[in-house]
């Protein structure tokens, strides 16, 4: 996917709402996810370690972030596939935002598609889990670029 920098979390956000919106029924849906997942380049096996793990999931997951002029890019990977297409998701909306724009996103996108009431407790857990590290990543970078 080509790194815009024009485009807002909420236009990326409106964008997949209304992909989202294409299918009648929730096994579409989730199939659409698997699919966004199954996009996502493989994260290099050096990154797929400890220091990039996301705790509080499930499944394997691991998400990268490098900052560069003044933005957060992400990579992100899991050895699930519903997982991976919720890395995905967050992937899609949040990379190549600057930080403050990622510490303070509203992701309502996440309800309006549905998500959070179609997602088993587990995988809501390891999506909030997943939410909290990228703000984290996004605050040690605005704090960084302030000093």
């Amino acid at each position: 996917m080509a790194e815009l920098h024009n485009d807002t979390i909420e236009a990326r956000a409106r964008q997949l709402v209304e992909e989202f919106a294409l299918f009648d029924d929730w096994m579409e849906k989730y199939e659409y996810l698997i699919e966004l997942g199954k996009s996502l380049p493989p994260l290099e096996p050096e990154y797929k370690t400890e220091a990039f793990r996301i705790h509080g999931c499930q499944s394997q997951v691991w998400i990268r972030p490098e900052f560069r002029d003044g933005r957060v890019y992400f990579k992100g990977d899991s050895d699930a596939l519903i997982t991976k297409g919720l890395v995905a998701l967050l992937i899609r909306v949040l990379s190549g935002q600057p930080p403050e724009a990622i510490v303070n996103a509203r992701l309502d996108f996440l309800d309006e598609i549905g998500l959070k009431a179609h997602l088993s407790p587990t995988r809501k857990n390891g999506l909030a889990a997943m939410i909290e590290q990228i703000r984290r990543y996004a605050q040690a970078y605005l704090q960084a670029s302030r000093n």
